[in-house]
């Protein structure tokens, strides 16, 4: 399966697409920055850093992390 990161420059977001179990909690929580019908279908720029971590946070299954960019 896929792995993808996107970063906004102070967080790079991964993706694991073997883990997503489709539980829709990132783009009903955030529509803003992921959006499941686009490609790149993560936006990092579409909120604040600390908005996409929050709801990266709560991803049930692991399929989205994030980390700080160093520097």
């Amino acid at each position: 399966m896929a792995k993808r990161d996107y970063t906004n420059g102070e967080i790079v977001i991964h993706w694991d697409s073997s883990l997503c179990v489709g539980a829709k909690t990132c783009w009903q929580k955030l529509p803003s920055v992921f959006k499941p019908k686009q490609r790149p279908w993560v936006d990092p720029y579409g909120a604040t850093t600390q908005e996409i971590i929050d709801v990266i946070n709560q991803c049930p299954k692991g399929a989205l992390t994030w980390e700080r960019v160093s520097g």
